[in-house]
């Protein structure tokens, strides 16, 4: 008889996490962590892993720190060589803009192109690649956004650059399901981080958000990194190729 049980560990598993200094990718670092995994931290810099290196150390995880950015192609090669073997990847690099789209200039849009589109699908191949080489089942999320399932005023170049990753995520799911590796993309809606700040800091902005949310809230990082380990755990053995959306329900109108 099969175990029913569904398996959320991720013990013996190592995850690479960009953009992992803060925010959306720091709450799923510690997340992953604490669920038994040795969790790869990269960003552009050190600032910020050190610290969650030793904070994830100090609860009784394990991390190592891998700066790089996801956002140079010359870069990434030799990061993902450098990572070792894994067993998972959170895409989660990347960038917004909110110029309206009469006014979005060429170096903008080459900006977030780059990193939320070109940057994630060589970061991913190079980690599939090295999957496929080693024999290895595994599990990519990439951090997508409901502006790559809706539009978004005032965000078009952002909207087109997780409109691109969604198809990405889907294709290579139907690409990498044969090699046993699963790619899913989970969206958020607004969530409260760093990148957000200015629009956290208007109260008027914050009343009308929640009011239009049927949860009553905004999300927080921490709400992200749940749906983030799950997709990677065994417990979605049977899931790929879907968008999953993080956002109180915004999209359920």
């Amino acid at each position: 008889m099969s175990n029913a049980t569904p398996d959320f560990r991720l013990q013996g598993s190592r995850v690479l996490v960009t953009g992992a200094s803060l925010g959306i990718g720091r709450a799923v670092a510690q997340a992953l962590a604490a669920l038994g995994a040795e969790v790869v931290l990269a960003a552009r810099g050190r600032a910020g892993l050190d610290t969650l290196a030793h904070e994830i150390a100090a609860a009784g995880g394990r991390a190592v720190v891998l700066p790089f950015d996801a956002g140079d192609p010359a870069a990434i090669p030799a990061a993902i060589d450098a990572a070792g073997p894994l067993d998972g990847l959170v895409n989660n690099a990347g960038s917004v803009t909110r110029e309206p789209f009469l006014e979005a200039s060429e170096a903008e849009i080459d900006r977030i192109l780059a990193l939320n589109v070109k940057g994630a699908a060589l970061v991913a191949q190079a980690v599939a690649r090295g999957m496929v080489a080693a024999g290895r089942r595994g599990s990519i999320v990439n951090i997508a956004s409901i502006a790559g399932l809706v539009g978004a005023r005032n965000r078009s170049v952002y909207a087109a650059s997780k409109h691109a990753l969604m198809g990405l995520t889907r294709a290579m799911a139907l690409e990498l399901g044969p090699h046993g590796i699963r790619v899913n993309a989970v969206c958020p809606g607004l969530v409260n981080t760093p990148l957000a700040a200015d629009l956290m800091a208007d109260p008027a902005f914050v009343a009308a958000t929640r009011a239009r949310i049927p949860l009553g809230r905004i999300m927080e990082p921490e709400d992200i990194a749940g749906p983030v380990a799950f997709l990677l755990s065994g417990a979605a053995a049977g899931i790929t190729g879907i968008a999953l959306p993080v956002d109180g329900g915004v999209t359920a109108e």
